[in-house]
């Protein structure tokens, strides 16, 4: 825990990744605004009701938007924040310090705010008019890589249009700009099992930035690396170091080796300080609540499968352990027919038997298991098993892409939540996933761990806060 703190928003907080970061290097929570119930509940629960001295979940529901702000967490649309010149106020008096929030940015253009009709362009728009009345020192800005992309013919990426919109915005008081820094930031560089690139923006007001020596914000993308990796030209002021070296960095199997059912072994020193991170919300600077009584860890139920699918399971993480991870998609793609699947597979089988991942026969030569692979084909390309030994894939909102590196089942919610950086004892609320027609308004738990920032992140961010906030403003190489 550093000793400086802050205050900040969180705007779009879904169950609170990025503010568990925030909080662990010092922040201190103002309001959040979450508009699914699922993830309000999750956040409340961990970040607020033990400070609400016996308030329930049940009953902050009920209270206006005002008295919610003030509880600390508005569970409705950011519109509802900005239509209040009561909640507005409060927070403009308040000289808020930071605001954060990763608004859905899938329709954004800069011309798009002239057509209020489109729902997919306001988010972003509330954000930075948020931006425009609290007027903070600093602005940090998520979302997912794909920002980077051109939609509806724009000339420009949405990443490069909202940099342009936050660098062109003023406050309404001090009538002052902001200065802004795409960041590209892996979640594996900062100590999280997993390859989760992200992009950002992080922005500074300009009274803050004046007082930077040389400084000049880019319009090139700066890059994330691990500790040991970090070119020398990469340092800037408004860009997180990683603390993380490439063989400090946890693996799936470190992260999830304790987990009951699971018998391979991991590197004990690493596997131990990463868990010891994830021991209690406490060390994050959350309220000490025990909420897994006994010793049980909640979110760690299995999931069930069907014999057939379990057997699938099983062909993955032997194609995974051969090299043939795509065999199977390729096929049902038709990219390759049954005799080269037979081919491919005597290859690397000759005359031998095929394991699973807990070492149990599944075919007893290549032959039987190409029958498998081809009754079994699925047009599922990013189905397939994980490796132990290494960080996961990015975790998404649907688990059924993420088979587990040794059971043929699919990661539960804890797993999930390890693999992203969240306590035991940060207990997600709400369904436990929820059908196709539901997913556009409902945020089961899945879904929450998925779309969350990782608080690895959340960290990196909130330590790049302290060293901007703290006079006198110093160059992050001699933080």
């Amino acid at each position: 825990m550093m000793n400086s703190s802050f205050t900040y928003l969180d705007l779009f907080a879904g169950c609170g990744g990025i503010s568990l970061g925030l909080e662990r290097a010092g922040g201190k929570l103002v309001a959040a605004v979450e508009k699914s119930q699922m993830a309000g509940e999750t956040f409340y629960r961990n970040f607020l009701e033990p400070l609400q001295g016996g308030t329930t979940w049940e009953h902050h529901l009920t209270l206006s938007v005002e008295k919610q702000a003030r509880a600390g967490l508005i569970v409705g649309p950011l519109e509802d924040a900005l239509n209040s010149e009561q909640v507005m106020e409060e927070w403009s008096a308040q000289e808020i310090d930071v605001v954060v929030g990763g608004p859905p940015c899938q329709g954004f253009s800069l011309a798009g705010r002239r057509n209020a009709r489109d729902d997919r362009n306001s988010l972003p728009w509330q954000f930075l008019d948020v931006v425009t009345e609290i007027e903070p020192r600093i602005v940090v800005m998520e979302n997912v890589v794909g920002m980077g992309h051109k939609f509806d013919g724009d000339e420009e990426s949405v990443f490069t249009q909202l940099r342009k919109a936050l660098g062109s915005i003023k406050g309404r008081k001090r009538q002052l700009g902001y200065s802004v820094r795409g960041l590209l930031i892996n979640a594996n560089h900062f100590g999280a099992p997993q390859n989760r690139p992200r992009l950002m923006l992080v922005a500074l007001r300009d009274d803050m930035a004046n007082q930077l020596e040389d400084f000049g914000a880019c319009h090139d993308i700066w890059k994330s690396h691990f500790a040991d990796e970090i070119p020398a030209e990469s340092d800037d002021y408004l860009a997180p170091r990683s603390k993380t070296a490439r063989n400090d960095a946890p693996t799936l199997g470190d992260a999830i080796c304790d987990l009951g059912e699971n018998t391979k072994p991991s590197v004990a020193a690493r596997s131990d300080a990463y868990l010891a991170d994830l021991a209690t919300k406490s060390r994050w600077g959350l309220p000490d609540v025990v909420s897994s009584p006994n010793g049980v860890i909640k979110n760690h139920e299995f999931r069930k499968h069907s014999a057939r699918t379990v057997t699938r399971f099983r062909v993955y993480q032997y194609l995974r352990d051969v090299g043939l991870k795509k065999l199977m998609t390729n096929f049902a793609t038709q990219k390759i027919d049954r005799g080269e699947v037979e081919k491919q597979l005597k290859n690397v089988m000759g005359t031998g038997e095929a394991w699973d991942g807990e070492g149990k026969p599944i075919a007893k030569d290549y032959l039987e298991l190409s029958r498998l692979v081809c009754d079994l084909a699925t047009r599922k390309h990013s189905q397939s098993a994980l490796d132990w030994h290494g960080p996961s894939r990015t975790v998404v909102t649907l688990p059924d892409d993420y088979v587990h590196p040794i059971h043929p089942r699919v990661l539960t919610v804890r797993e999930f939540a390890r693999v992203q950086g969240f306590p035991d004892d940060f207990v997600f609320f709400g369904k436990t996933t929820t059908g196709s027609d539901r997913r556009r308004f409902e945020v089961p738990q899945y879904s929450q761990v998925g779309n969350a920032v990782s608080p690895f992140v959340g960290l990196a961010i909130g330590e790049l806060i302290v060293v901007l906030l703290t006079p006198p403003v110093r160059n992050l190489a001699d933080a």
